[in-house]
């Protein structure tokens, strides 16, 4: 909700249609995968000392959060996630969410399942069209591409939910699957890092800045709306019902 804000009524869109205009693009939020697991290990993670040593397969801004933990950061592509788990190539991995990681197995290998994750709140997914092409399109047409790609956006999150939400007790409940959390204080290191990490993103160009500087903003508004909004609804129905 948050990403899909700052993308459409923020200056995200307006940001993104500046950097990618340098490369001949135009490109637009087309689905999402949301909030992602943290991924599996081989054995429970009780402190920041225990990732050290460790390889763990991680790409992205994601990986230099990993390395400052200490652990090894792995980029593996998807296909290849089972066979580096079987071989010892990486000690532990995250992919996506319940109903991909059932799909690929990962429960054959590691039984410990922690999440949420810290890297991915938002994994948006884009259409990326050839900027000569979309500006050749008449204004109807490009309104039928905008419109079907905020479809996608709008259907795939639901798609991930109800899924992922019917795997998670397949996994935990046929499979023996163990589910944890991260430790506070490991939860507090890994966003403090990412904190650092991101920032160092706005010295990379003056528009780097820009970008950093309105996700900042936008990001620092809506958590102070947050908890009257999703985080606290959500909140307050599990301690009246329970679950």
């Amino acid at each position: 909700m948050e990403h899909n804000a700052w993308i459409q009524f923020g200056s995200g869109q307006e940001l993104w249609n500046e950097i990618y205009s340098e490369f001949g693009i135009r490109a637009f939020m087309a689905g999402n995968t949301g909030v992602q697991m943290g991924g599996w290990l081989q054995k429970e993670i009780d402190l920041r000392a225990d990732f050290r040593g460790l390889k763990i397969r991680s790409p992205g801004l994601a990986a230099k959060v990993v390395n400052r933990m200490g652990a090894t950061a792995v980029n593996t592509p998807g296909g290849e996630i089972m066979p580096a788990l079987q071989a010892g190539v990486v000690d532990t991995a995250e992919w996506v969410g319940p109903w991909n990681d059932l799909a690929f197995g990962f429960y054959k290998v590691a039984k410990h399942y922690y999440g949420p994750g810290f890297h991915e709140g938002s994994t948006c997914g884009e259409l990326m069209i050839d900027l000569n092409a979309w500006n050749q399109l008449p204004k109807d047409l490009q309104n039928i591409v905008f419109g079907a790609s905020l479809t996608t956006n709008s259907r795939m999150p639901s798609e991930y939910f109800a899924k992922n939400a019917g795997s998670l007790p397949v996994l935990l409940n046929e499979h023996n699957v163990q589910l944890h959390s991260f430790p506070d204080d490991v939860l507090r290191t890994m966003y403090s890092l990412s904190e650092d990490v991101v920032a160092e993103t706005a010295s990379e160009g003056e528009v780097n800045r820009r970008a950093h500087d309105s996700w900042s903003q936008f990001r620092h508004t809506s958590m102070e709306y947050q908890p009257l909004s999703d985080l606290g609804f959500t909140r307050n129905r599990a301690l009246t019902l329970g679950t």
